[in-house]
C-alpha cells in the first residue's frame, strides 16, 4: 500500500501527467454533455411518436444505443426516430468504443504504467557504497569498461537521467542510478564524497559542468574527462579534470604505431613497469619461415614471445610453428633486451615511407601527424572539398574524392604506397573501403579504426590487418588509470588481467602450473608482498598470497577460471 501510494504520488507530481489527466478530464465531460444532450432529443422525438419516458429512461436509452447493446426495449416506429437512433449509434461507436478506450489509455494507463516503473529507479546508492567508479552516462566504452571493472572487483555506477531506461539497466544487471548528470543531487545520491573515480563521458560543454559541479563537492576525487575537441583540453584542466583525455587524438597516434611498425625494427605498443611490450614484422628477417625453438629468440636477446598476430587474431606461442612471413609476434622484455632483438631481426630503415590516410577528421589527422614526426610521407584522402587547406598542414599531400572511386584511390596513388590507415567514423565505409584497398593491393598493410566492438570480425574478414576501436581504447586507458599502470594496447581482443593465484595452484612452480600450455595466457608478472617480479622466470613458486598478471584473450581468461576456479 505504501508503494502504491508513492506510485500515484509520483504520479500526480509530474506535469505531463497533470496534462493528460486534464486532457482526459475535458474529454469526460464532453462525452458526458453529449449523453446529456442524446437524452433530451430522446424525450423530444418520443413526443412525436405520442410517446412519454422518464428522464432515467432517457439516459438509459442513450446509453444502450450508444454502447451497442441495443436491448430493443425502447423503439422508435417513425424514419425521423430511426435517423436519430442511427445519429446516436454511430457517434456512439466512434465517441465510447474507439475514442474514450483511446483516451484512457493514452492520458491515464499508459502513463500510471510509465509512473510505476519510474518509481522503481533507482535514485541513490547504499550510504555503505565506497571507493567506487562514477560514470555519467552510457555510450560506446560503456559496457566494455564495467567489463572490466567487474573483473578487477571495483564496484560502478552508471549515471542515467531516464528513470525507465535506468529500470531498464538495472534489469540487465548494471549499478544504475536515475539523474540529471549535472545536478549536485546526483552526485550526492551516487556517494561522490567517497568515489574513487569519475568519469565524465557527455560532450564537452557538459564535461565542464560536470566536473565544475563534481569538484565543488569533492576536491580531491580524481576525474578523467573525454574530450572531443583539443582546444577543450585547457578547458577541463581549469574546470578541475585531474586526467583530461582527448581519445580520438590517442586513437590516432595509436594507429599510426601499427602503420609503422617497419621490417627489421620492433616498435613499443606499450609498458609494464620496467618491461616494453613490442611487435615486430616477421617479413625479409632472418626469423621468417624458421620456428620459434629454431630461432632461439628468449636465448639470444631474452625476449619472451607471448603470442602472435595472425589474420587480426592474438594466437599463442607455438615454438614448433613457422613463422609466416605475414605475422606479426608479439614480445615482452627490458629495452636493453629490445635492443638485442633489433640486432637479431637485422634493424633496418623505419618502413614504410609512404601511408595513405583515408579520412580527414580527428583520428585521421592525428595519424597522420604522428606519421609525419616519424619522417613518413603521408597522404590524406577525403571526401569533403572544403577540407583542402585546413588539412594540409597536417599531411604531405591532401587528395579530394571518394576513396570507393577506384581513379581516386590511384590518383592518391595507392600503387605506391606501403600502407593505408582507414580513420573514417563510419565502420560500414571501412568495412567496404579495407576490402576495396585488399582488393587493388593484396600485398598492402591495411590499419582501421572501428567504433562498434561488434564490427571488429567484419572488418578484420574485410583484409584489415590491425584493427583498434575507439571503446578498447578508452577502456585500457581508464582501466590502466585505476589500476596505476601504463596503458597498453596490444591490439583487439587482448589485455590484462589481474588473478589470485588459484587455490588448485598453491606452491607449484610456474613450468609446472599449464596456465600457458592449456589457456594460452601468458604470466608476464607476480605480485607478493608489495613486490612485483616482471617477467618471472620458469622455477617462480607461486605463493597462495600471491597475483598473476597475465595477458590474454578473454575466452583464454575463462578457460583459465574453469581449468583452475
Amino acid at each position: 500500500m505504501k508503494f502504491l501510494v508513492s506510485q500515484f504520488s509520483y504520479f500526480l507530481s509530474d506535469r505531463q501527467a497533470k496534462r493528460n489527466l486534464s486532457a482526459l478530464r475535458t474529454y469526460v465531460l464532453f462525452l458526458l454533455a453529449i449523453v446529456f444532450l442524446y437524452s433530451v432529443l430522446f424525450h423530444f422525438v418520443m413526443l412525436l411518436e405520442d410517446q412519454e419516458h422518464s428522464w432515467l429512461t432517457g439516459f438509459y436509452w442513450t446509453l444502450t444505443v450508444m454502447s451497442t447493446l441495443g436491448f430493443g426495449d425502447i423503439t422508435f416506429h417513425t424514419d425521423i426516430g430511426r435517423l436519430f437512433s442511427i445519429l446516436v449509434l454511430g457517434s456512439g461507436v466512434v465517441l465510447l468504443l474507439i475514442m474514450l478506450p483511446f483516451a484512457f489509455i493514452r492520458f491515464f494507463y499508459a502513463p500510471w504504467l510509465e509512473a510505476q516503473i519510474r518509481a522503481r529507479a533507482p535514485r541513490k546508492l547504499p550510504p555503505n557504497i565506497c571507493d567506487h567508479v562514477i560514470i555519467c552516462r552510457q555510450d560506446s566504452i560503456t559496457n566494455g569498461l564495467i567489463r572490466k571493472l567487474t573483473v578487477n572487483k571495483i564496484p560502478y555506477c552508471l549515471l542515467e537521467p531516464d528513470p525507465v531506461i535506468a529500470v531498464q539497466l538495472r534489469e540487465d544487471g548494471f549499478s544504475v542510478v536515475t539523474g540529471e548528470i549535472d545536478d549536485p543531487e546526483t552526485y550526492e545520491a551516487v556517494n561522490v564524497e567517497s568515489a574513487r573515480l569519475l568519469l565524465a563521458n557527455a560532450e564537452d560543454p557538459i564535461n565542464t559542468n560536470i566536473l565544475l559541479t563534481a569538484r565543488s563537492l569533492n576536491s580531491s576525487l580524481p576525474i578523467i574527462a573525454i574530450a572531443e575537441e583539443e582546444d577543450s583540453l585547457d578547458i577541463f584542466s581549469m574546470s578541475g579534470a585531474t586526467y583530461p583525455l582527448p581519445l580520438k587524438i590517442r586513437l590516432g597516434e595509436h594507429l599510426a604505431t601499427r602503420v609503422s611498425a617497419g621490417v627489421g625494427t620492433a616498435h613499443e605498443v606499450g609498458r609494464f613497469k620496467d618491461l616494453v611490450i613490442v611487435e615486430f614484422l616477421v617479413h625479409d628477417t632472418p626469423l621468417a619461415g624458421e620456428t620459434l625453438r629454431n630461432t632461439h629468440v628468449r636465448e639470444r636477446t631474452g625476449m619472451n614471445v607471448v603470442g602472435i598476430w595472425e589474420s587480426g587474431h592474438l594466437q599463442p606461442v607455438d615454438p614448433d610453428k613457422p613463422l609466416a612471413e605475414t605475422c606479426v609476434p608479439v614480445a615482452i622484455g627490458t629495452e636493453e633486451q629490445v635492443k638485442k632483438l633489433n640486432e637479431l631481426l637485422g634493424e633496418g630503415p623505419d618502413n614504410p615511407h609512404e601511408v595513405l590516410v583515408i579520412g580527414g577528421g580527428k583520428v585521421g589527422r592525428s595519424t597522420a601527424v604522428t606519421l609525419k614526426k616519424r619522417g613518413v610521407h603521408v597522404r590524406i584522402l577525403d571526401l569533403k572539398p572544403e577540407l583542402q587547406e585546413e588539412l594540409k598542414p597536417y599531411c604531405d599531400e591532401v587528395i579530394i574524392g571518394n576513396a570507393a572511386d577506384r581513379a581516386t584511390v590511384e590518383r592518391a596513388g595507392i600503387a605506391n604506397v606501403s600502407a593505408v590507415a582507414l580513420t573514417t567514423n563510419d565502420d560500414a565505409q571501412n568495412i567496404h573501403l579495407a576490402v576495396y584497398c585488399r582488393r587493388l593491393q593484396p600485398q598492402l598493410s591495411i590499419v582501421s579504426r572501428i567504433t562498434r566492438e561488434r564490427n571488429i570480425e567484419a572488418i578484420y574478414r574485410a583484409g584489415a590487418d590491425f584493427v583498434l576501436s575507439y571503446a578498447s581504447l578508452g577502456c585500457e586507458f581508464i582501466t590502466a588509470y585505476l589500476l596505476g599502470r601504463e596503458p597498453v594496447m596490444v591490439g583487439e581482443g587482448a589485455e590484462f588481467f589481474t588473478i589470485d593465484v588459484p587455490v588448485v595452484l598453491h606452491d607449484t612452480v610456474l613450468a609446472e602450473s599449464g596456465i600457458g600450455s592449456k589457456t594460452g595466457l601468458v604470466v608476464i608478472a607476480i605480485e607478493h608482498d608489495g613486490e612485483t617480479v616482471t617477467n618471472p622466470p620458469a622455477t617462480t613458486l607461486l605463493k597462495p598470497s600471491a597475483r598473476l598478471i597475465m595477458l590474454g584473450t578473454n575466452s583464454q581468461r575463462e578457460l583459465f577460471a574453469e581449468l583452475f576456479a
